[in-house]
């Protein structure tokens, strides 16, 4: 298969844009106080969901480098079953993935109360704009067929 237009590459200005997005919303979590590896499990869940192996490579290291442990890591997909994650990292979660599933769930109003109750307004904001940015993210890596090394 002959290889896909880098769309980074191809328009940088567009790219620069995408990456700025991606340091604001990296300042909103830590302004939110949101653990730095906690972070990149979210970033992890939604690359999982969307099915961009860059970006889940990428997001795997990361988590260990910032710290998760690999039962965390690992038992991602099928964090419901576990009891790995505290009340504000499961809100968070499933919020995440309600952002990645917009299409069919619309994020509930139950869920969004749910994460009122939980998280505070600092939280919620950061979450919502780490899911948008990483889901913007996971088109660009997954039109452009980005390599997985």
């Amino acid at each position: 298969m002959d290889k896909r237009i880098n769309l980074g590459k191809e328009a940088p200005h567009m790219y620069d844009k995408l990456i700025s997005l991606k340091h604001d919303m990296q300042a909103l979590i830590k302004d939110a106080n949101i653990n730095e590896g906690f972070s990149h499990l979210l970033l992890l869940r939604a690359s999982q969901i969307n099915g961009c192996a860059f970006c889940v490579r990428l997001h795997t290291k990361d988590s260990l480098d910032a710290g998760e442990t690999i039962e965390r890591v690992s038992v991602l997909p099928a964090w419901r079953e576990t009891e790995y994650f505290n009340e504000k990292e499961r809100v968070s979660l499933e919020l995440v993935e309600a952002i990645c599933y917009i299409k069919d769930t619309h994020i509930p109003d139950t869920l969004y109360e749910k994460a009122k109750e939980v998280l505070t307004k600092k939280e919620i904001l950061a979450v919502e704009w780490l899911a948008l940015v990483i889901n913007a993210l996971n088109i660009l890596a997954i039109s452009s067929r980005l390599e997985v090394k």
